[in-house]
């Protein structure tokens, strides 16, 4: 399966920053969205327009108890709704942002810095409270660690309080004087923004954003970070937004879904019916992303159908109280006042037509005879999330067993590929590392070829173009299939399913040292085999630039070089992270003289099969003695900072010293 890592990517690019900062946005919101579920419903039942109103202004008692819950008439300014959105649902957000920089005591302060921006504001202050909660846990870190062992004992508590106190105090200051007050003008600002569009009838053109964006998971950014805020305030005012129906609305997705049910082909068509139901139901709208992914001109179907829903909305004047999260259709339902329904309901139908009509059409004019892969789709998807997909498992599988297996304890997990030299050492020695870091240190970790599997091993992990070889070889073990060898989101499920299967692991537990092998890195990589402008522009140029630097080196036979390219055509080398690692077939080990290795850098990545590659290293291993440091190399690979430290090399010595002096 195609993933990537979310923590060292090769390059941190606009859309990753992006996701980065959605995400933490999601993280601080997602948590709480019980507290604005409830203060949706108290809106709905006790607000002056809400459902129980009615019925007591029916029996002419508007002064009532209801009337003094939602906080209007003779109670204006008092009640529930008016305190909830304005202290209660900021502080939860600002406490769960402190506590995601540094556990309670960043929470604690987080809270007390966002009273500050919430009391120094004429709004809502969610985005006050997005901002002063992670700040409030990021300097309460901070100023811990100036003298974190060198108080005395017995004064412990007294510095932990009086310091969270002080910093609490200046937070909530610089909150009231100054982030409250500039948070509330930008908050206006994006608001007349959004009444501008509303009143030009431009609002449905948001799905040109919005749509792309789900399926690249970008929408937590927008959702949470602008659409919850700004519709909270405007539901404050109006008793209802449209916002809140921008992103959530399942028909755009639902449609996708029904079009693969009836002109799709394969896994695809055989799974949609259970994605649609999750979808629509279940509200986890990035089930369907996998089926976008896989068909991307499938983005027009989403578009046009998020369109056709907004501008249903806008011309019934529909909204909702409250987000409705997850993006479910009873969540929508739930949060929908009475005035709403009619239009809330067509347009959730309109969007699912249109999307539908139009994926329908697409699916059908499709001139691709291939069955789509719907397991690298969803591995794609994975690989933006930046984490394995609990829903998406269902469509992509996770571990796999084999028909004599038993879910009994792990104890020998090996990485197969078909020369076993290369991509299976670079995998096996990142998920060793993963799997001992857990805790999981009795565990053993090898990597072979397929060629030289016995069914002994308790787990296989491999490419998944050879998962079906290594089943044959290993019918007993459970099987793992993977595509990113530096950082697949399975790497992840083998690490749970450890925790399963073998029991809780200690922090402490002994961890199994990497397999020997001769350290003889500068007999392995020399001077001369490193390149730091490469000249190729394509995945063949760049195999022949790495290969001719070992034949060069008296590695290898020229005969290496096509087999290099036999190997690539049958699987890729791609290992994720920017670094492609080309090496030759089993049955070219023949054509080996010596073990080499070749380093290649490019200035702009080359496209090696629809990834960046920045980095090719090319292997010849006549025996174990490049194990070391293509061990190295992986975990050069998986630290941002060192791979910043290659890209920025100016000599082949520097280059050297990096890979061969990681630890």
């Amino acid at each position: 399966m195609s993933t990537a890592t979310q923590d060292t990517p090769p390059r941190v690019g606009a859309r990753v920053r992006v996701q980065k900062f959605g995400t933490a946005l999601s993280n601080m919101v997602m948590p709480n969205i019980g507290a604005f579920i409830a203060w949706g419903l108290i809106t709905a039942l006790f607000i002056e327009q809400g459902w129980l109103q009615g019925i007591f202004s029916a029996l002419k008692n508007p002064d009532g108890w209801v009337a003094h819950i939602g906080g209007w008439g003779s109670y204006d300014g008092g009640g529930i709704v008016g305190p909830m959105i304005t202290y209660l649902l900021p502080i939860l957000i600002g406490y769960t942002g402190g506590r995601m920089v540094h556990g309670n005591r960043g929470a604690v302060v987080g809270a007390i810095a966002t009273i500050g921006v919430v009391t120094g504001s004429d709004v809502p202050m969610f985005m006050g409270a997005m901002l002063m909660g992670p700040l409030g846990g990021w300097c309460m870190k901070k100023l811990d660690a100036l003298w974190e062992g060198k108080v005395r004992p017995g004064f412990e508590m007294l510095v932990d309080n009086f310091s969270a106190g002080i910093l609490g105090m200046l937070l909530a200051i610089v909150g009231f004087f100054g982030v409250g007050p500039i948070v509330s003008a930008f908050t206006r600002g994006a608001g007349n923004a959004v009444d501008f569009l509303v009143d030009n009838d431009l609002l449905p053109l948001t799905s040109l954003l919005i749509e792309p964006a789900k399926v690249l998971f970008l929408n937590n950014a927008i959702n949470h970070g602008v659409l919850t805020p700004l519709g909270t305030t405007q539901a404050l005012e109006t008793g209802k937004s449209i916002l809140f129906l921008l992103e959530t609305n399942p028909g755009p997705g639902l449609g996708v879904l029904l079009a693969f049910m009836f002109f799709g082909r394969g896994a695809a068509r055989a799974s949609a019916p259970g994605a649609a139901i999750i979808q629509f139901f279940g509200g986890i709208h990035e089930i369907y992303f996998p089926y976008v992914l896989m068909k991307p001109k499938l983005i027009a179907a989403t578009i046009l159908g998020g369109m056709t829903g907004v501008f249903i909305n806008v011309l019934f004047g529909s909204g909702l109280r409250a987000p409705a999260a997850p993006g479910s259709i009873i969540a929508i339902y739930a949060q929908t006042p009475g005035n709403s329904f009619l239009g809330v309901t067509l347009a959730v139908l309109g969007a699912t037509a249109v999307s539908f009509a139009v994926a329908a059409f697409l699916l059908k004019t499709d001139k691709d005879t291939d069955e789509p892969d719907l397991a690298a789709a969803t591995a794609n998807m994975e690989s933006m999330k930046g984490k394995k997909s609990s829903v998406a498992s269902a469509l992509a599988g996770g571990v796999a067993t084999g028909p004599g297996s038993e879910m009994g304890p792990i104890h020998t997990i090996v990485f197969a590929c078909d020369a076993g030299m290369g991509s299976s050492a670079m995998g096996a020695s990142v998920l060793r590392r993963k799997i001992q870091s857990a805790g999981f240190g009795d565990v053993k970790v090898s990597n072979a070829a397929i060629s030289n599997l016995t069914d002994t091993y308790d787990l296989v992990v491999s490419h998944r173009d050879l998962t079906d070889r290594a089943r044959q070889r290993t019918p007993s073990a459970r099987h793992v299939s993977v595509d990113d060898f530096m950082g697949s989101p399975r790497y992840d499920e083998i690490v749970e399913t450890l925790a399963e299967t073998n029991g809780a692991a200690g922090a402490d537990a002994t961890p199994v040292p990497e397999e020997s092998a001769p350290t003889t890195d500068g007999d392995v990589l020399s001077l001369d085999s490193i390149v730091l402008a490469g000249t190729a522009r394509s995945t063949a140029d760049a195999i022949d630039e790495a290969g001719q630097l070992l034949v060069a080196a008296g590695a290898v036979e020229q005969a290496y070089v096509s087999a290099m390219h036999d190997r690539e055509s049958s699987i890729s080398t791609y290992m994720g992270n920017g670094l492609a690692i080309p090496h030759g077939t089993n049955e070219a080990k023949d054509a080996i003289r010596r073990t080499g290795l070749s380093f290649v850098r490019y200035a702009e990545p080359v496209d090696w099969n629809g990834k960046p590659a920045e980095f090719v290293v090319g292997i010849a291993g006549a025996g174990k003695d490049h194990m070391a440091l293509l061990t190295k190399i992986a975990q050069v690979f998986l630290k941002a900072d060192d791979v910043a430290r290659l890209r920025a090399a100016t000599t082949a010595e520097e280059i050297k010293a990096i890979l061969t002096a990681a630890d």
